[in-house]
């Protein structure tokens, strides 16, 4: 195991160069070439996928799991699409992100160039592949590739449309390489940072992963452990708007990380707000805890435990309470909250302002459900992940955030007294 790391280090580390000076069209021309080659080879990625699919059913996987696995053709002409559309997208190195000139004269630039080499360890999602291949590629990335054991199949099926890619632009196949086993050993070594191969490591994936890498990395990392995600219905809100966006942000996919797992309702709200919201949520098949008021609308509503206001369910179950106003909520959320994506409905625009600002996550939004929480919905045409860190990233992580920057200084003969 320990040979076979070692020599994908060492090949991304000589490719490095090579992609970080690549021109837009070279990389340009390796994404619409791999676009290509999925498209044509979407029959064997479905049959790859079935297999995945079948063997995890066998396994015992849950539901989320095996939502966030599961390929269609929508879902692989999805991946064609968003490797076109970070095609389309300006290059990311070489942006010139400040400049300014000294009184001595020297010209100085802050320009943005890529990270370097990256690792990134997923679960079940075989779209990740794409994504991040795609996004690494762009950015000027080179990246070691570790799927689950789960989407095995699914995973080499789709890095082998990325390498025809890659070989159509006259890249190295090295830029974007997979860990072929599924021995939990290469996680280790990739953590520890393959002799100094990887700058920087992503994870994406179950609670148990993230804590595992955040406890074992050593080299920086980009990505959140938690995504409990909220609604506040605030006394202002429009009821309609309300029930609309809560069964979207709950319900749409249980499984990703910007569902809402939280409903907080404003008690002064009109009285007949909770009940509809509850009913609404119960009626479309979700199940709900809640508090003393909450459980009083209705029957079906079960006693929330002080547990359920930090869950992550990642399934269709939510937890309901009614605070005393925008500020209760905003201390609930910052007591429970993971950082990650919280949603005020209301059309009282001061109140919108204090949520907004007043509220510490990655993302906030106003009248807007919180499964936007995607690069792509974000116009990035994918993303790696939704960071909650503060340093270096935070929120989707697209092109831009998969940059660093360098200084160049011009000069005429300068010296220093």
């Amino acid at each position: 195991m320990k040979a076979l790391m070692q020599e994908l280090a060492r090949a991304a580390r000589a490719a490095a160069p090579v992609l970080a000076s690549a021109s837009r069209e070279q990389k340009d021309r390796a994404l619409r070439a791999a676009a290509t080659a999925i498209r044509r080879d979407a029959s064997k990625i479905l049959a790859a996928n079935a297999q995945d699919t079948r063997t995890a059913e066998e396994r015992g996987l849950s539901a989320a799991l095996l939502d966030r696995l599961r390929l269609d053709a929508a879902r692989v002409e999805a991946m064609a699409r968003g490797l076109e559309d970070i095609a389309s997208l300006p290059d990311p190195v070489g942006r010139v992100l400040a400049e300014w000139t000294r009184p001595n004269g020297l010209r100085i630039a802050r320009v943005a160039v890529p990270l370097g080499v990256l690792g990134i360890i997923y679960e079940s999602r075989p779209n990740v592949t794409a994504d991040a291949g795609a996004l690494c590629l762009k950015s000027g990335n080179v990246v070691i590739l570790r799927g689950g054991s789960e989407s095995l199949h699914s995973t080499a099926a789709i890095h082998d449309c990325l390498e025809a890619g890659l070989r159509e632009a006259e890249l190295p196949v090295s830029c974007i390489q997979r860990v072929r086993v599924v021995d939990r050993a290469a996680v280790g070594l990739m953590l520890e940072g393959l002799e100094g191969a990887l700058n920087v490591v992503v994870p994406r994936g179950g609670k148990g992963l993230i804590e595992r890498v955040r406890r074992e990395a050593r080299v920086p990392v980009i990505g959140h452990l938690d995504g409990n995600c909220h609604v506040y219905v605030d006394r202002d809100a429009d009821l309609a708007m309300a029930v609309a966006i809560t069964l979207n942000a709950k319900l749409r996919r249980t499984g990703v990380c910007g569902a809402a797992e939280t409903l907080l309702v404003d008690r002064g709200a009109p009285a007949d707000y909770l009940g509809v919201l509850v009913h609404s949520l119960l009626d479309a098949g979700c199940v709900v805890r809640g508090d003393a008021s909450t459980q009083n609308v209705d029957p079906r509503v079960t006693a929330a435990s002080e547990a359920d206001w930090g869950t992550e369910y990642l399934d269709s179950i939510i937890a309901v309470k009614v605070v005393e106003g925008v500020e209760e909520a905003m201390a609930h959320i910052d007591h429970y909250g993971s950082s990650h994506t919280e949603s005020i409905i209301t059309s009282n625009d001061a109140t919108a302002l204090r949520f907004l600002e007043g509220v510490d996550s990655a993302i906030v939004l106003h009248n807007a459900s919180t499964q936007f929480a995607d690069g792509g919905e974000f116009g990035m045409g994918a993303e790696i992940g939704i960071s909650t860190d503060r340093l270096h990233a935070r929120g989707p992580v697209g092109l831009e955030q998969l940059t660093s920057y360098k200084y160049v200084v011009r000069g005429s003969g300068q010296i220093r007294p």
